[in-house]
C-alpha cells in the first residue's frame, strides 16, 4: 500500500495565497484586481 504523497495544508495555502499576501504585493493587487473583473464569487482562499 502507497502512501498519500501530498496533504494538504490549509494554514501553509493561507500563508502563500491568501488575501493578507495577496494585498501586500502590486502582483497580488493586480490578481484580485482580475479576480473582481472577471466575477469571481471568491478572490482568495482566506
Amino acid at each position: 500500500m502507497t502512501k498519500r504523497t501530498l496533504k494538504g495544508t490549509k494554514l501553509k495555502r493561507a500563508r502563500t495565497s491568501g488575501f493578507r499576501v495577496r494585498i501586500k504585493t502590486t502582483s497580488g493587487r493586480r490578481i484580485l484586481k482580475a479576480r473582481r473583473s472577471k466575477g469571481r464569487c471568491t478572490l482568495t482562499l482566506s
